[in-house]
């Protein structure tokens, strides 16, 4: 073959190439390159897994949130509805009530008391205090007055005899003794650290079955509330800072415990006291720090010994403009410190001691200081010139008359 004619053949074959190639163009259109669907879809997956897990993640912050929120206004308030305030106030003071009540009533006894020439009746009983193992018993004065047999009920329903260890009729306080040992006993705790507003529990046990277990509950009123009782033979009277209470003192736990929140006896429960200072409705209790050094003294001497000078006096006199303050003696007891000393009916004491005084209770409280048979020095203003004078202490003899 001719090259001129090979030439000719071989564009033709490329000829017909070209066009089978736009033939092929034609039936399958233009060619175009498409992303990858599957990896769109995943990608939108992981869109609307990461959108889930933030809408969760914020959920739960904010519900961990609100949730302390309320917690922490609980933590600050209590609960926070006033029912449920009052109702879980309610139960933490009958439990604490119940609790005391279980822990000191086995030291509480009662009392009751026969007088010759009349039968014993549930109306004159009371009730003590175990305060020694070995069946030592603290009780009102009042409960056994007169008596000529005193028996005495344990909280296991065994009654004893008992007899007198010694008495204070001032204080309305008196010991007594039975024949036994290893008695379940009451503490005597420390009166001081008692708060105005605190729990108060009076307890009390007298014979009489009708009385039996005698418990009943209030606030601590007062601390330090002074109660003057006087000795109307002699003149002298007695400061005595008791508590007072709402908790109601009467005869059945007349002489019983008067307890703190932790079970501890703080006072011991008086109703003479509270009938003498002629007030209703307020229950009294002398308090056991007193109460300690009296019980003491009627444990070792059958009496408590308080040192007089002997005199009936009238608190807060002024002279004039003299500007003379202090005790106006109404009597001198005959035969008593006073007496010998020279003292006189219209004198006025302004100092004891070295202290300056301007009534009884301020007199009393230094003399507290003195012992029996001492003596001290005092100042008087007696028509218009003062004197020294020395007077010796003597023993104060306490008659309270009904």
């Amino acid at each position: 073959m001719a090259n001129k004619d090979k030439y000719k053949f071989n564009e033709e074959i490329r000829d017909a190439l070209w066009k089978n190639a736009e033939r092929s163009q034609d039936i399958f259109g233009e060619i175009k390159f498409r992303k990858n669907n599957k990896r769109n879809y995943f990608k939108a997956f992981l869109k609307v897994i990461v959108f889930i897990l933030i809408a969760a993640l914020s959920g739960g912050a904010t519900s961990y949130y609100v949730t302390n929120k309320e917690k922490s206004r609980e933590n600050i308030s209590g609960d926070l509805t006033q029912s449920k305030l009052e109702e879980n106030s309610k139960g933490i003071y009958a439990n604490s009530i119940s609790d005391v009540t279980r822990k000191v009533s086995p030291a509480v006894v009662g009392i009751s008391i026969k007088v010759e020439g009349t039968e014993e009746t549930p109306e004159i009983s009371g009730s003590g205090i175990i305060f020694k193992s070995e069946g030592f018993i603290v009780t009102n004065y009042h409960i056994i007055e007169n008596a000529t047999e005193i028996n005495v009920k344990l909280s296991n329903y065994k009654v004893l005899k008992a007899k007198v260890i010694g008495t204070d009729a001032l204080s309305d306080l008196a010991v007594l003794k039975v024949e036994t040992s290893n008695l379940p006993v009451a503490k005597l705790g420390d009166s001081s650290k008692v708060n105005v507003g605190d729990l108060a529990i009076a307890i009390g046990n007298p014979l009489g079955e009708q009385f039996s277990g005698v418990v009943t509950a209030g606030i601590i009123s007062s601390i330090d509330r002074k109660i003057n009782i006087v000795d109307k033979k002699t003149g002298e009277q007695t400061i005595y800072k008791v508590i007072q209470t709402d908790a109601v003192i009467n005869q059945g736990n007349s002489g019983g415990a008067l307890c703190n929140i932790n079970g501890e006896v703080i006072g011991i429960n008086s109703l003479k006291i509270s009938s003498d200072s002629e007030t209703y409705g307020m229950g009294f209790a002398i308090n056991t720090n007193v109460a300690k050094d009296i019980i003491s003294d009627l444990m070792t001497y059958g009496k408590v010994i308080r040192p007089a000078i002997g005199i009936y006096g009238v608190e807060a006199v002024s002279v004039g403009n003299k500007g003379i303050e202090g005790v106006y003696v109404q009597e001198v007891v005959s035969g008593s410190g006073a007496d010998k000393a020279g003292i006189m009916p219209t004198d006025i004491i302004t100092q004891i001691g070295g202290v300056g005084v301007k009534n009884m209770e301020e007199l009393s409280n230094v003399l507290e200081k003195y012992k029996v048979a001492g003596s001290v020095r005092c100042k008087i203003w007696r028509n218009g010139k003062v004197k020294d004078v020395s007077i010796t202490l003597s023993e104060l003899k306490a008659t309270i008359e009904p």
